[in-house]
């Protein structure tokens, strides 16, 4: 299945007041059908956030986010993904873990 993902900020805001950053999320699943990104931000809704997949089976989205820190996951052909091996995380209520973004 899922092997894995990638968070990276793609571009600093260019005005001092602009606090918000856009960030790319990125998961590996080429057999997958399709791949939503879910967490705080959102309100875990699995169906608001369609990420694309690439050539490469990587799905990605971007995102603009002010900082804070937020949890996420991601909505894999309708099951939660946390194969997320070198993401901080934390325990949720289910049994699981949630990943962990922290944007300065």
């Amino acid at each position: 299945m899922a092997t894995g993902e990638t968070v990276k900020k793609i571009k600093e805001p260019t005005r001092k007041s602009a606090t918000a950053k856009q960030i790319e999320f990125s998961f590996h699943a080429p057999e997958a059908k399709k791949v939503y990104l879910a967490g705080t931000f959102n309100d875990w809704n699995t169906k608001l956030m369609l990420m694309k997949k690439g050539k490469d089976g990587v799905w990605r989205i971007a995102v603009k986010l002010a900082p804070g820190k937020y949890e996420y996951k991601f909505f894999v052909d309708g099951t939660w993904a946390h194969d997320v091996p070198r993401a901080e995380s934390v325990p949720n209520p289910f049994g699981t873990r949630n990943c962990v973004l922290s944007i300065e």
